[in-house]
């Protein structure tokens, strides 16, 4: 299986990458972002995008792939809709949009969030803008496509999130994850187990088009 990832140097990413690099399925991963991850593998190759809107450069490139993990994202906190929505909606459709073009028989995979609105009418400025990317994802004539919606997830293996706050969360919240995985397994789950969930997604499929958290950590 040939893999696209977008936002591999983020929390998520970088926890799939490395699920994708340890997979013997796995045959090549493509990362496409900004910036290069900083790693080195027989596996891998990096494609650098300035722009996240306009891929005219190098769509040559983006042709041939079995799946696409799509992980890249921010925090809304601090941020307007326009600017929220401009990264959120439309960088991903800008790829998605093209990627279906290139590869109709690809298994796309996008990580949403826990709580995301899928009537995209409701209070929260994020879960509507979650919901709208979701559905407008769903209509795509990919083969398949899964919007994940992971809540808390512990960092594994040296993962970490870009968020300085959140770096912090993770440290004082790791005494804890054990007693909350016991007491409540579906609130948790793991970078490592997110990774395995993505590529057993894209090759067996999931029971449904939104992947809760319960179903995320059932998936191998």
């Amino acid at each position: 299986m040939k893999v696209l990832l977008f936002g591999a140097t983020g929390m998520v990413g970088q926890g799939v990458l490395r699920e994708c690099l340890l997979d013997p399925g796995v045959t090549k991963v493509l990362s496409v972002g900004r910036r290069t991850t900083g790693q080195v593998h027989p596996k891998l190759e990096e494609l650098v995008v300035p722009d996240m809107l306009d891929y005219g450069a190098v769509e040559d490139r983006l042709a041939g792939y079995d799946a696409c993990f799509f992980c890249l994202g921010v925090s809304s906190v601090g941020m307007s809709e326009p600017d929220y929505r401009r990264v959120t909606l439309d960088i991903t459709l800008a790829a998605a949009r093209l990627l279906v073009r290139l590869n109709p028989q690809m298994c796309f995979v996008y990580v949403s969030g826990a709580g995301t609105d899928s009537t995209e009418r409701g209070p929260s400025m994020w879960a509507r803008v979650k919901g709208e990317t979701e559905n407008a994802l769903m209509r795509l004539p990919f083969r398949a496509a899964y919007m994940f919606r992971p809540g808390f997830i512990q960092p594994l293996n040296g993962v970490r999130s870009k968020t300085a706050l959140y770096r912090w969360i993770y440290v004082l919240a790791t005494p804890v994850f054990g007693l909350v995985r016991h007491l409540s397994p579906d609130r948790v789950t793991t970078s490592e187990q997110i990774g395995r969930a993505m590529l057993a997604a894209a090759r067996n499929g999931a029971p449904a088009p939104l992947v809760e958290m319960s179903d995320i950590n059932a998936l191998r």
